[in-house]
């Protein structure tokens, strides 16, 4: 008898495993953020080299996404979760035995190419388990709880790992647990068969060169400078391939992004939305531990503890965003999202607490946790809901890296802003970083207020 062939455990069974391997990947990515300070000292970083390890996995991740996507959808969702899943626990050991920044930043990039795989076909896996409508909503229902919960709990256990064991920890702990959902998912999921079709490799190069490169020129000027030979170059590579990028997906028979999409306002709009709240939202958890440890004193463990209002507001915003959106309407909710988290980033920026924790910055704190659960989850559903036969899980996956590519982009032009402000080697100036996410925030306001025709299925407006 094949491994297929075999009796399989109930789904629920896969469910709890590919659920196991999307919460590690979450969970890793939150606590590396917490982690940042102990790193930066343990390996003797710059402010900038740490801003590279942190977005080396941004840009793999957000660059291969779709591909991941496509090598789901031909080579089968199983066999394509079983190796991203092996890469990912593989380059998530060598990230906890790196003994240099350079060592760290290419393990984070196999984490990040490994993420990018394991994600798209997890997903396609529990749509494969779930094939009525309304199993899917209660299973996406649970998958979006598990993702909140990742971050819950990441955020906990970031700052008190890094504590107790020291920052290697938050690398080696979701080893163990990554092995034993990947036996769960190889044991009980369906071996779906893959769909005859081809590769855009030229496209998922090029997206992913173009992303690169902005993104090393944007962190390359904090030190160098905006006008300096490396920034200008980088900014001009990636610019070019990002334009081939889009000269390939216009030719291609088998393209990454059909661009046909962005014809449709609400997509645009949405895509554009997500990208700046992948930005603050990455920003946000890079530059607030660091700000919490050099400047208001905080042990890694009380930085993680006084983080998890934000998380749990997340999970609320998140929660109640479609009741909000059935209520006033899409096109009010999202804006409205916009200026509860524009109201706590100016607030944070202001807050004249010197040290330690106070009430104000949990203010600050609540409002930005509700605003980004409440504006991601309502411009995912801005980006998705037009969707026609078979456009759902490309809408979705467009969301999806929007959010990352902000959130490389997005964390690298903050980072070159914020410590080239600073005046001083190797300093962030934390304000300017805060009002920066403020700025990323107001154009997505102004974005979103750009109405959107709503069709009437959609029962929005």
């Amino acid at each position: 008898m094949t491994s297929d062939e075999r009796p399989r455990a109930p789904r629920g069974a896969a469910m709890a495993g590919l659920a196991t391997a999307v919460f590690l990947v979450i969970l890793d990515s939150t606590m590396v953020n917490l982690a940042g300070p102990a790193i930066r000292e343990g390996l003797g970083l710059t402010a900038t080299e740490l801003t590279i390890v942190v977005d080396s996995y941004l840009v793999a991740f957000a660059g291969l996404l779709l591909l991941g996507g496509r090598l789901a959808d031909v080579l089968g969702g199983r066999k394509v979760f079983l190796g991203g899943m092996a890469l990912y626990l593989v380059a998530s050991a060598a990230c906890g035995l790196a003994v240099s920044g350079e060592m760290l930043i290419a393990a984070r990039i196999g984490q990040g190419i490994g993420g990018a795989v394991v994600m798209p076909a997890a997903l396609s896996l529990v749509l494969a388990l779930y094939t009525s409508p309304a199993e899917r909503s209660r299973a996406m229902g649970i998958w979006g709880a598990i993702a909140g919960a990742g971050s819950l709990i990441g955020v906990f256990l970031g700052g008190t790992l890094t504590e107790v064991l020291g920052w290697p920890s938050v690398f080696f702990t979701p080893v163990p647990f990554g092995v034993a959902g990947a036996l769960i998912v190889w044991r009980s999921a369906p071996s779906v068969p893959g769909r005859p079709g081809r590769f855009d490799a030229l496209g998922a190069i090029t997206s992913t060169l173009g992303i690169s490169a902005l993104a090393f020129g944007m962190v390359t000027a904090s030190e160098a400078g905006w006008a300096s030979p490396g920034t200008l170059a980088g900014l001009a590579v990636g610019a070019g391939a990002l334009v081939t990028f889009v000269l390939v997906e216009r030719r291609s028979s088998h393209p990454l992004v059909p661009l046909g999409v962005f014809r449709r306002k609400p997509v645009v709009t949405a895509n554009l939305v997500t990208l700046l709240l992948g930005g603050t939202l990455t920003g946000l958890f890079f530059f607030l531990p660091l700000y919490q440890r050099e400047v208001l004193g905080m042990s890694p463990l009380a930085t993680g503890m006084t983080q998890v209002p934000i998380a749990v507001m997340i999970i609320v915003g998140s929660v109640v965003a479609p009741l909000v959106a059935k209520r006033i309407g899409l096109n009010r909710a999202l804006p409205a999202a916009l200026v509860v988290l524009l109201a706590g980033f100016l607030w944070l920026a202001l807050d004249p607490t010197s040290s330690g924790f106070s009430a104000s910055l949990l203010g600050a704190f609540l409002l930005i946790g509700a605003g980004l659960g409440l504006g991601l989850v309502n411009a995912t559903a801005m980006g998705v809901r037009d969707s026609g036969d078979g456009e759902s899980g490309l809408l979705s996956g467009l969301i999806n890296a929007a959010q990352h590519l902000g959130g490389a982009v997005g964390l690298a032009a903050l980072a070159g802003v914020a410590i080239g402000a600073s005046g001083a080697q190797g300093d962030i100036a934390f304000q300017t970083a805060f009002f920066g996410q403020a700025a990323f925030v107001l154009a997505g306001l102004a974005l979103s207020l750009i109405r959107t025709r709503t069709p009437a299925a959609a029962g929005v407006h």
